[in-house]
């Protein structure tokens, strides 16, 4: 009865822009955040934080950006392509300091939990981070 009475209304999917390394960038990050199903303010705070100065950035343009990777990351490719969009538009190097952010991210609340590192680590594979080197940055994010 309620049904015919109000009908429900398809859910439009949000126009998301299309994916840069930027955006691909921040919504790893938020994935990271999230994997644990716990976004925390520490969390928000330490991807504005690395949006900031990895962009330069000031505090509105990085938490606009860092809600637009959000809406990115809920809506847009899993992280083969994000990686795959990185992989090809950044160099090594930089990759490194990615997965160096991604343990900044990931460790912001205080906590070590499984299902956040198993992500970080799927990432760090997919955009090409080398075993021994996840090893290395893992014991400087943990030092």
């Amino acid at each position: 009865m309620f049904e015919r009475l109000f009908p429900k209304r398809p859910k439009e999917k949000p126009t998301l822009p299309e994916p840069t390394p930027q955006l691909a960038l921040g919504a790893l990050l938020v994935r990271i955040a999230m994997a644990d199903r716990h976004y925390r303010a520490s969390e928000i705070g330490a991807i504005d934080k690395i949006l900031t100065a990895t962009f330069s950035l000031n505090p509105i343009e990085a938490a606009k950006l860092r809600a637009t990777c959000e809406a990115l990351e809920r809506d847009a490719p899993g992280t083969p392509e994000f990686a795959e969009l990185l992989r090809g538009a950044v160099p090594y190097e930089d990759c490194l300091s990615l997965a160096d952010a991604m343990w900044a991210v990931m460790l912001a609340d205080g906590e070590l939990v499984a299902i956040e590192e198993a992500t970080l680590h799927q990432i760090e594979a997919a955009i090409g981070i080398t075993p021994e080197d996840s090893v290395e940055i893992k014991k400087r994010a943990l030092g």
